[in-house]
């Protein structure tokens, strides 16, 4: 059982050049204040300087805002050398702040505000474990999510730009981004780059770009697009094409570049053993992403702890006798918007057969739609159904087994 008593609280507040401790002790008084660089080599001696707070038989407990960033390598370092660290929620620290009639801003307030959180709600805090495997996987997820919106305005931008040229440029290719489109915009930026080439040379070249998939045909109508289109040569063309062609470039550096990161992803979550993949709408990146805002799932005691970090798990508002159930807005939110995809895709059928991709999961929102749920408090349901299997399958390492459904049940 933890005594309050017989602990000295340090609150950290962090930042990527130094770091604010403030000591207090249980009653809140504040004993000290240390100032230090956020590097390896000071940690020690921070150590070091903070034992001179401490009077015999007191135990250490650390606070730490941010243990997956700016605060990783001392919490890394105190859980290493045996210390005491707690994870202090950002957002009860900064409730605390605002709490004083007077609101001040300073990085000794804010490392003295961890300190209270931490000794007001010490039993309930989760322990800091930085692990390298979790950390690695994020920062890789992270790396992606930023490649990815790279790519995506690349390509808007090409759109853009395609458009001057050849206004039916969409007509041209099935993917404008593919690797045959990529090298013909490459090749001819412009028109006026096909002036001149016959239809029998174009469609050498696309088949030879495309293994043989694209023929004569489409050659006689990329150009016969540009004829209809018209003359869209401008004064200074040579310096758009010189644009298209850098687009390019950048294009496919960034998918090579993406692809990378997504190999290094699937190496790593191999590592970790989980089967996330086995389950309908999962893919490698999908599951990285629950990886990384889970971390590791062992530190939630049951899925319903998870549900609530999540944010999927309902608030009790009551007042009197009347008691409601309403949606929560807190919680994780990325990784609420994660299950909140991936609910989506469970519902959803086949173009052509009608077939739905998970029979359960489909099955169980007709039921809610049923019983009277609207679509979006159908979609809520199956969130948190998928926290339970999310749960199951991080904590078993199992694979996931799609339930059987009554065919009769599973029309449409």
């Amino acid at each position: 059982m933890i005594q309050p008593d017989k602990y000295i609280y340090i609150g950290v507040d962090l930042h990527k050049q130094h770091h604010t401790a403030v000591i207090i002790d249980c009653w809140g008084h504040k004993l000290g204040e240390i100032k230090f660089d956020n590097k390896p080599s000071s940690f020690p001696l921070f150590v070091k300087e903070m034992k001179r707070y401490v009077k015999k038989g007191m135990s250490v407990v650390y606070g730490l805002e941010d243990v997956g960033g700016y605060g990783r390598a001392l919490a890394v370092y105190l859980t290493e050398n045996g210390h005491w660290v707690k994870e202090v929620n950002a957002k009860l620290a900064n409730a605390r702040r605002k709490s004083h009639v007077t609101v001040q801003k300073s990085d000794s307030w804010d490392a003295e505000c961890v300190a209270k959180v931490l000794r007001e709600e010490l039993p309930h805090l989760p322990d800091a474990k930085p692990i390298d495997l979790y950390w690695a996987i994020s920062q890789l997820v992270t790396q992606r999510k930023w490649q990815a919106k790279n790519l995506s305005g690349l390509v808007v931008r090409l759109h853009q730009q395609l458009g001057y040229h050849y206004p039916s440029y969409k007509k041209f290719f099935s993917e404008i981004t593919g690797k045959t489109a990529l090298d013909f915009w490459y090749t001819y930026p412009s028109p006026r780059h096909l002036t001149g080439v016959k239809v029998e040379q174009l469609a050498s070249y696309l088949r030879q770009l495309s293994n043989n998939g694209l023929s004569t045909k489409k050659a006689e109508q990329i150009l016969s697009l540009v004829v209809n289109d018209g003359d869209t040569y401008r004064d200074f063309q040579d310096r758009r094409d010189f644009m298209i062609r850098q687009f390019v470039r950048n294009i496919r550096f960034t998918q090579d570049e993406l692809e990378q990161t997504e190999k290094e992803i699937k190496e790593l979550m191999q590592e970790l053993g989980f089967q996330l993949e086995s389950m309908t709408g999962i893919n490698v990146v999908t599951a990285a992403e629950l990886v990384a805002e889970i971390g590791d799932i062992h530190r939630f005691s049951t899925a319903d702890k998870l549900a609530r970090f999540s944010g999927i798990a309902p608030i009790i508002c009551g007042s009197g006798n009347k008691v409601k159930n309403r949606k929560s807005k807190q919680g994780n939110r990325v990784l609420h918007e994660i299950i909140k995809g991936l609910a989506a895709r469970q519902i959803i059928t086949a173009k052509n057969t009608k077939v739905p991709r998970n029979p359960y999961f489909h099955t169980y929102y007709e039921q809610r739609i049923a019983a009277g749920k609207t679509r979006r408090q159908a979609i809520v349901c199956i969130m948190r159904k998928l926290v339970n299997v999310i749960y199951y399958l991080m904590k078993t390492k199992a694979a996931y087994v799609m339930p059987i459904v009554n065919e009769e049940k599973v029309a449409i």
